[in-house]
């Protein structure tokens, strides 16, 4: 097992060295620092930011943005999904405003949002809206794929209505929501930071982005989006860890 381990870690760090040093020999190939910035360059630009405490409260003002955007949409996806699994005219109501929610471009709702709301809600409200079609589309796709022998065998003990949701429903759409709520996550955390970039609220690393390009600051440009990639890794491995973790209770 601690040789797999290591072989697979091993395999990660040839790779991303392989691709640091593409990086680096194109960096030298175009040499202009404004166009490409080598890795050095980004890395010395990542340091000299995370040396301000601005960098901090920037990072942590967006983590709290996104985070409760997508808190709130995985809530109201659950509320959705139960409401048109139990009813057909909820479904009816609901399932086409999900639909355009899932096909209309983010673009185009943090631009409606900037004419409703303030700036620094236009990030929360987009990772809710992105995170609702994903999660509810997942939940009630298991819940219809229910094994239909005990929905049978519930009927033939007369469980209750909230015995079969517990015991039988809820088991059923558990899959669907924890693989909704990781995919979820990654749209969340891409659409917030592209509201914050075009509606640039305070202290926010989507401002950041767009005020390092505006002023071709070009290394201070990578070192942001480095920031970026680096943080949603991060989360999105918390997540699927507390997920997890609490199936592992549940099961106990």
């Amino acid at each position: 097992m601690i040789s797999i381990l290591v072989n697979r870690h091993l395999k990660r760090i040839l790779a991303l060295t392989f691709w640091l040093s593409v990086w680096q020999l194109c960096a030298l190939k175009v040499g202009k620092e404004l166009i490409l910035p080598g890795p050095f360059a980004v890395v010395k630009a990542l340091v000299n930011l995370a040396a301000q405490s601005g960098f901090w409260i920037n990072t942590v003002t967006t983590i709290i943005r996104i985070i409760s955007g997508y808190l709130l949409g995985v809530i109201s996806a659950v509320i959705l999904a139960i409401l048109t699994c139990r009813y057909e005219t909820a479904d009816t109501l609901i399932s086409p405003v999900i639909r355009v929610v899932r096909a209309t471009p983010v673009a185009s709702f943090i631009i409606l949002a900037l004419l409703w709301m303030g700036k620094s809600n236009v990030p929360v409200l987009m990772s809710m809206l992105m995170v609702i079609p994903v999660v509810w589309e997942n939940i009630t796709a298991q819940y219809k794929a229910t094994d239909k022998n005990l929905i049978e065998m519930a009927q033939a003990y007369r469980l209750s209505d909230w015995k079969k949701f517990r015991y039988i429903y809820v088991p059923s759409a558990f899959p669907g929501f924890l693989s909704g709520c990781l995919t979820a996550m990654g749209l969340a955390w891409k659409s917030g930071i592209a509201a914050e970039v075009l509606s640039q609220p305070k202290a926010a690393i989507g401002s950041n982005l767009y005020y390092s390009k505006l002023y071709l600051e070009t290394p201070e440009l990578f070192a942001w989006t480095a920031v970026v990639v680096i943080l949603s890794m991060l989360i999105e491995k918390i997540i699927r860890f507390l997920l997890f973790r609490g199936v592992s209770h549940e099961n106990k």
